[in-house]
């Protein structure tokens, strides 16, 4: 049995290792090439123990593993944490001019994908004789449907694209995880076999009213007691900590509350950094809330990217369901174009969306360990198999490929100005 020291020590210093041997040898952005290196070594030790089924080489490495309860991990530490962090960098004033974009791909574009991934996997499934029920396989179009924020922020880091798109992007990343863990919720009762009381158009509405209204709502409550807390002082090692209490208490008291924890902590960071900077934090105060929390985004970035590759040493997939998991990316794929095309297809006469970042807002559909933390939380069932090996296909296709090649897919389809008008940050560290 390791201890929690034992666990951490080892996450990080596989971390601080793969991101040395990334930067000195592979031309690889940070998190990409440490999702690609620890994705190699699990495959070389799965490998290693198939062939020598009787030494047991790496059996300390996968108890560790075995330890390491994924979803918790994700969902109850982790994702608070590097939510605030995006949502405390984004520039409200940008956001509040692209709200209605934001709104639609958020919302509208979810619930499309959602649809059109579970429809696209459901009748795959059937072609293939490896048949998946209907309520399944929109189970998985929903965990599979929104963009992770953390995989996204950390792209759109090495990647250069005009301001209004970038604020969409951010937008979208750090809403639509709320929307789709509801709708995840929603379609979860339907497929388990809920009751119907559980599953009534009342208790679907007052879902979505209850989790994602009332975690907006208490994010801004506890996010503007904080930003009144720090403006009564003037004292950068309290505010700092200010600033970690309003993550984990807003988090957990959102859970205690029932209300969705990740949309109350974007709305709480979002109020943070733009009130915070102008009427509550010094210069000097700034500098050091905003490096912790950069920090913070960077190291937990690091680690859960390094999770998500070593997760495949103690995952055993079923080889009837790597076939449903292979075709999942194109279905993601074209699930994907149709979420961001039909918006300014169906609204020709708006100028709020342009057709012509379809392409590039296609490939920029980068899933993550949201995903793979809700492909885990779902109950033993016979499609729990594909749905974790699609998952997995998804998400490494996703990070790998289209985030290191979101670059290119930049230049050759935005604005041949997009670089003049990247946004500067607007909570530059000082």
């Amino acid at each position: 049995m390791f201890s929690l020291l034992d666990l951490t020590a080892m996450l990080l210093t596989l971390s601080a290792l793969f991101g040395w041997l990334n930067y000195r040898f592979i031309p690889l952005p940070h998190t990409i090439g440490l999702l690609v290196m620890s994705v190699v070594t699990s495959v070389a030790m799965v490998t290693i123990d198939l062939a020598f089924p009787t030494q047991h080489l790496f059996e300390p490495l996968t108890g560790a593993l075995l330890q390491i309860d994924f979803t918790s991990v994700v969902m109850n530490g982790m994702l608070g944490f590097l939510l605030f962090a995006g949502a405390l960098h984004v520039d409200l004033g940008k956001l509040r001019s692209r709200a209605i974009p934001v709104a639609i791909l958020a919302g509208f574009g979810t619930v499309i994908s959602t649809a059109a991934v579970g429809v696209g996997v459901w009748e795959v499934a059937r072609l293939i004789g490896q048949p998946m029920t209907f309520s399944w396989a929109l189970v998985f179009g929903a965990l599979i449907s929104p963009t992770d924020p953390v995989a996204v922020l950390s792209v759109l880091k090495n990647v250069k694209v005009p301001a209004d798109l970038e604020v969409e992007m951010q937008g979208e990343s750090l809403f639509n995880d709320g929307v789709g863990i509801v709708l995840f919720t929603i379609l979860l009762r339907f497929a388990a076999g809920g009751s119907g009381e559980d599953t009534s158009g009342y208790a679907i509405v007052e879902l979505l009213l209850v989790e994602a209204g009332g975690g907006l709502a208490l994010g801004l409550a506890t996010g503007y007691i904080a930003y009144l807390a720090m403006r009564f002082i003037d004292d950068y090692p309290i505010e700092v900590l200010i600033s970690l209490a309003l993550v984990t208490g807003t988090y957990a008291l959102a859970q205690r509350l029932h209300v969705s924890a990740p949309l109350s902590v974007v709305a709480a960071g979002l109020l943070i950094g733009d009130r915070g900077p102008r009427y509550a934090m010094s210069d000097r105060t700034q500098t050091y809330v905003f490096a912790l929390w950069t920090l913070i985004d960077e190291i937990l970035n690091s680690v859960l990217f390094l999770l998500i590759g070593l997760e495949v040493l103690v995952l055993r997939f079923e080889s009837s369901a790597l076939l449903v998991a292979a075709t999942t990316i194109p279905i993601a794929l074209l699930a994907r174009l149709l979420a961001v095309a039909m918006p300014p297809i169906i609204l020709p006469w708006s100028k709020l969306m342009s057709i012509h970042n379809v392409p590039f807002l296609t490939w920029a559909g980068v899933r993550g360990g949201i995903s793979v933390a809700l492909a885990l939380s779902a109950p033993d069932s016979p499609a729990k198999p594909a749905i974790l090996a699609a998952t997995y296909a998804v998400v490494l296709f996703s990070i790998i490929i289209q985030g290191s090649t979101l670059g290119i897919v930049a230049r050759r389809t935005l604005h041949p100005d997009a670089d003049s008008r990247k946004p500067e940050r607007s909570k530059p560290i000082k």
